[in-house]
Parts: C-alpha cells; structure tokens; sequence
C-alpha cells in the first residue's frame, strides 16, 4: 500500500476536528478509503483489471461492512484472499483488525500465520499503525503477542498448534499465508469464532497459492461449493500506473496487455520486471500473475483441462472396459472407458465411494454400466485384490465375481502405469489421447493434484496421500492391462 505525506493540524480547533473525525466509523465504502487513507497513510487500490478478479478495497469493504447496516444480509463474515506476492493481503488484514477493535467493541481477534513469523508481521503493522494517532485507544502498551483497547477489544498473536487453537472463542480469526499451514491445525482453528452484537463470526484465510495439491488450493475449491467469497487480485491489481512506457517495447507486455495503463497501486513497474526476469515462467504465473499454482513438483505437468476435458458420453459403438481400485477406509474407485478406433482413450464416467461394502459397490458398478455385463469388454483391477481378507475368508476379485463381474489384472510398476499416462496425455508428437469427462471429477483432480513429496524419495514415487492416488491407481490398472488385452473391433 502507497503511504502519502503526513499532515499535522495546524492549529487546536483542526485538532479537535482531527479527533473528531478519527472517532467516527465510516459509513459507506469510499468513507472507508477515506479513513485509511487520511489516518493510517495508505492508499489502497481499488481499481480490477483482469477478468475475474477483485481489487484489494474489494476484500477490505468486505472485512469492515458484514458488521455494518451495509452488510446485514451477510449470515458470516468469511472470505478468503488469494493475491500475489507483495499484493498486500497481511497489511490489509491488519487494517482490518485495527478497525474492528476500535468500531466493534468488545472484538477479538486472532492472528494466526502459516509461521510465528508471518503472524508478527501483521501484528507489527497492526502496532505501527496504532502507534499512528490511535494511542490513546490503547489500554496499556502493546505487548509483544498481544494488545488491549480501552474499550475491551483484544489482539492476540497465536502459534500454530492444534492446542494453541483449541478452547478458545473469538470473534475474528486471520490466518494469513494457510499455504504453509499444518492442516490438521487449520481445520481445529475453524471452530474457534463466534458472533457478538456487534460482530459476527469471521475466518479469513489469506495466501499466494503455490501448489496445485496445497491446502490454498483445497480451500479455493470449497469455497466454489460453500459460497465463501474468494478476493483474487494479482500484480497488475497493486502495480503502479505505467506512464512512459512503449508497450510494445515492455517485457511485461504479453501479460499486461496494457492494464498497467489504467492501474492504481504501488509496486514499481521496473521492480515486478526484474522479478520476472529473475523467475521461472511457472513461478512468476503462481507467485504474481496468481493464473495457476506452480507445477514443479506434480507428476503430471502436462495435464490441461483446456485440451483433455471435454463433454464426452457413452459410445454404444465402441468397447467399454472398467477399472478398478478397491478400497474402504480410502475410496473405492471405478472408472468408465471407451477406446477409439484410433486408440484415443475416452473416460466417460467415475464412480468414488469410501466407506461402503464391495456388495454395495458391485451393485452400484453394475447399475452405473449401461450395457449388459458380457458385453462388456473388460474389468481391470489391482492385482492386490486376489489377496485373502482374514475376516471374510476370500478376496476381493471373488466376491467381485459372485456379483458376476470377471475381473482381470497384471501385476506392473507404478512408475510403468504413470509413463503409460504421460504418453497419453502428450505423446511424442505433441498430440494427446487421452480425453476425460467434466463429471469425472475425482480424476480430473487428481491428474492436476497427483504429486511427489515434498522431501524427494531416491525411488521417485508420487505421494500416496489416500486422496489423489486412488483414481490415478485405477486409471494406471487400465493402461497395464489394456495393452495385453486383445483389440475389440468397434461396433459400426
């Protein structure tokens, strides 16, 4: 955020008025930019330049008005913040928390960073600006994890520990950088607020999203689900107004298009094109452009919904074959493939279920089959599935084949099925032949989401995390096994 040059009163009675002013709550959204901008020194951004984005004044109305008569319609205060790097989001966030304890008495709040050090970090913007004008607010000096106000409003710097998180109720909850949250911890910090008269319930979770897999990611995609407001904004958002520039002569052309133009932030033009020439492509687009989290470290970078999902159904003049991973605890997975006379692989259907009986998936199997069972080409399975349960006397292939499915299976490498899936995904000579279903959507995750560990085995084996392994196993069972199978003729 861009500070401008601190004005003293000039006489008493500006004083007064000065103090006057600072006492009252703003009342619409450009008071708001106006309180900021005259008492805490900052100019926030309010101008959206890419589709689909917001400007940061977006987030911070959002924060200040869910307690307003402006935003009473609002059942909860959550949102989540998703911006580049310098974008900003840990001041904004502090601004925020400055404002609620000062206009929402009594209101607490939590600061809780993805480490100790993120969280010190809003809370000493949080001090300086108290330190700007508001002192006399305080009740007591600022301590180094925790402040008061007269008015009985708290702030309080939290570690990230499931126990820390645990027990305590509080009105608003910022958790700032969740990419490098422990996750268990997060989820034990979302029963941590509660509603007052004068202010309702909030978690907000701020990051850059680095990882496709990462829990930023997670979040992003529940929100879609639960209706959670996600504020995205990138570098062009917070970028200064590029004035003497030839646009054609910019490094920064082919990304900016010319929004630099008609922007209103603060990062220096010259500063983001030294970081983008000292970045990866995949790096910069995750950490300032925010277009996709970075793909370094997933198994398959080649995976692009543009070009392999696409609205594809049941071929009843082609062979169907079905694939297999057994699980309970983890899901239970199937899925549905056609094969194309050229030998283009269409995923047409899934079906993922955890915690039910191989009775009920062998049924559920069958009804989902839309031709009769002899007529289907083939079921492949895990080869683990000839083992004995030692509850049930028998295995899993077994029982599959009391319900009248015949299943086949050869044993292979992972790292064979996982080379069989890059080859379809793009092939040598640049094409891809493998298409998938948008409904398939457990698979679709998992080919975007499908990782390594972050600590490097020397194997070289993805990450058996029982969430995004299980539709790859499956689709991995198709590929070792269909190349041994005999060719079924197309049905024309």
């Amino acid at each position: 955020m861009a500070r401008k040059a601190k004005q003293a009163p000039h006489n008493p009675d500006a004083e007064a008025l000065c103090k006057q002013v600072r006492s009252a709550a703003p009342a619409t959204r450009r008071q708001l930019k106006d309180y900021v901008r005259a008492f805490l020194d900052l100019k926030v951004p309010d101008t959206r330049l890419c589709d689909g984005h917001a400007a940061p004044m977006d987030y911070l109305w959002h924060a200040w008005s869910v307690d307003t008569a402006a935003g009473r319609t609002h059942k909860n205060g959550d949102c989540i913040v998703w911006a580049n790097r310098g974008g900003g989001k840990t001041r904004l966030a502090a601004v925020a928390t400055l404002l609620d304890c000062l206009f929402k008495s009594p209101c607490s709040v939590r600061i809780l960073g993805g480490s100790l050090e993120q969280s010190t970090r809003m809370y000493e913007y949080l001090a300086d600006f108290a330190h700007n004008g508001f002192e006399d607010q305080l009740d007591g000096p600022i301590r180094k994890h925790r402040c008061r106000f007269k008015n009985g409003s708290t702030v309080e710097v939290m570690t990230q520990s499931a126990r820390n998180v645990r027990g305590r109720h509080v009105r608003k909850l910022r958790c700032d950088e969740v990419e490098l949250f422990d996750e268990n911890v997060y989820n034990a910090a979302k029963f941590i607020t509660s509603s007052s008269p004068s202010a309702l319930a909030a978690m907000e979770s701020a990051s850059t999203a680095h990882r496709p897999y990462g829990l930023m990611q997670k979040i992003v995609n529940h929100a879609a689900e639960t209706g959670v407001p996600v504020f995205k904004w990138c570098v062009f958002e917070v970028i200064e107004r590029c004035r003497d520039r030839v646009c054609s002569q910019c490094p920064l052309w082919t990304d900016c298009r010319g929004r630099a133009q008609r922007a209103d932030g603060y990062l220096k033009v010259d500063d983001v094109i030294t970081q983008m020439r000292r970045s990866s492509r995949a790096a910069f687009e995750a950490e300032m452009l925010c277009l996709r989290p970075a793909l370094d470290n997933v198994v398959f970078a080649d995976f692009d919904e543009t070009v392999h999902v696409a609205p594809i159904d049941y071929d009843p003049n082609l062979p169907l074959y079905r694939t297999v991973d057994f699980g309970f605890v983890n899901p239970f997975v199937c899925l549905y493939i056609q094969v194309e006379p050229a030998g283009r692989i269409r995923v047409y259907d899934e079906y993922v279920r955890a915690r039910a009986t191989l009775d009920a998936n062998a049924e559920a199997m069958k009804a989902r089959t839309p031709c009769p069972e002899e007529a289907v080409a083939a079921t492949f399975c895990d080869p683990a599935g000839q083992g004995r349960n030692h509850l049930t006397g028998t295995s899993a292939i077994r029982e599959m084949a009391a319900h009248g499915i015949r299943m086949q299976y050869r044993p292979a490498h992972i790292l064979d099925g996982i080379e069989h899936i890059r080859r379809h995904l793009r092939a040598g000579d640049g094409l891809a032949r493998l298409l998938i279903a948008p409904r398939c959507v457990r698979l679709i995750e998992a080919l975007r989401c499908y990782h390594y560990p972050d600590n490097p085995q020397p194997n070289e084996l993805p990450q058996k995390d029982g969430l995004y392994d299980h539709p790859i196993d499956a689709l991995r069972y198709f590929f070792t096994n269909h190349i041994h199978t005999k060719p079924h003729s197309a049905r024309y």
